[in-house]
């Protein structure tokens, strides 16, 4: 098989259930790294670089467990790189566009919320491997989540400017939210082989942190949404396929690349 043709990952539950976290991380990872040299200030311009490498390492430990739990012979790269994006599981919110740095912050607010939540879950997995990563990963996402509540509050509560920014981008997040307590089969068998929680038994804990954080910084709830974003079954927005091009470049470029 050539170097750069595209794998296929088995439909195993317990490889499906990795992937969706670990994909979620390896895509969040892409856009925060985004924002290297671009930050408001130098401090936070590494900061967001050293969230992004966090959750790089978070995949990398995810992926190369499903890899293995796969059991074709692939590596945590492969898996990065070499997969049509129908076979990424990310949810929705962690591929739409990088935005700006209310948008950025809003989304890692949530998304570290119920990261916390879910590593939390899994440190309690069957899989002993799986529990071992969760109990690391655990604490850099309350890190994370610490830090970008602190800049919710702070913009949220700044200026007329910061305000409404922040507003907007919580207004636009706020549906895709709902992707990340969907459940399904993957989900109901994970439960049932002790490997991990449901998704949608995170939603309590997740709302019982962000009502209060967005009451805290001065914003307004919108209200429920019955929208349902699909990429954790691999339907993706348009911005996903532009993502996987800066994403796997080098790689299928120059198949098998040292450095």
């Amino acid at each position: 098989m050539s170097q750069t043709a595209s794998i296929q990952v088995g439909a195993g539950a317990d490889v499906r259930y990795l992937l969706r976290v670990g994909d979620a991380c390896l895509i969040l990872a892409q856009r925060l790294a985004e924002w290297s040299g671009h930050g408001p200030i130098l401090e936070e311009d590494i900061a967001m670089s050293n969230l992004a490498l966090d959750l790089l390492g978070q995949a990398r430990a995810l992926l190369s467990r499903a890899a293995a739990l796969d059991g074709q012979g692939h590596d945590e790269d492969q898996l990065a790189f070499l997969r049509e994006e129908r076979a990424y599981l990310n949810p929705v919110i962690v591929e739409l566009p990088r935005g700006d740095f209310a948008f950025a912050q809003s989304r890692n607010a949530a998304v570290a919320t119920w990261l916390r939540l879910l590593w939390q879950g899994l440190e309690r997995s069957s899989d002993a491997e799986l529990a071992a990563i969760a109990a690391k990963a655990a604490k850099e996402a309350a890190y994370h989540q610490r830090h970008a509540a602190d800049w919710v509050v702070r913009l949220g509560d700044g200026t007329p400017e910061s305000t409404a920014r922040m507003q907007a981008a919580v207004d636009e997040l706020w549906p895709y939210c709902n992707e990340l307590f969907d459940t399904d089969a993957v989900d109901a068998a994970a439960v049932a082989a002790g490997l991990g929680p449901s998704w949608a038994e995170l939603r309590e804990s997740w709302a019982a942190f962000m009502t209060p954080l967005l009451a805290e910084a001065g914003l307004r709830e919108p209200p429920t949404s019955r929208f349902l974003s699909r990429g954790r079954v691999g339907v993706h927005s348009e911005h996903m396929g532009h993502l996987l091009t800066t994403l796997q470049y080098l790689q299928r470029a120059y198949p098998g690349g040292r450095w």
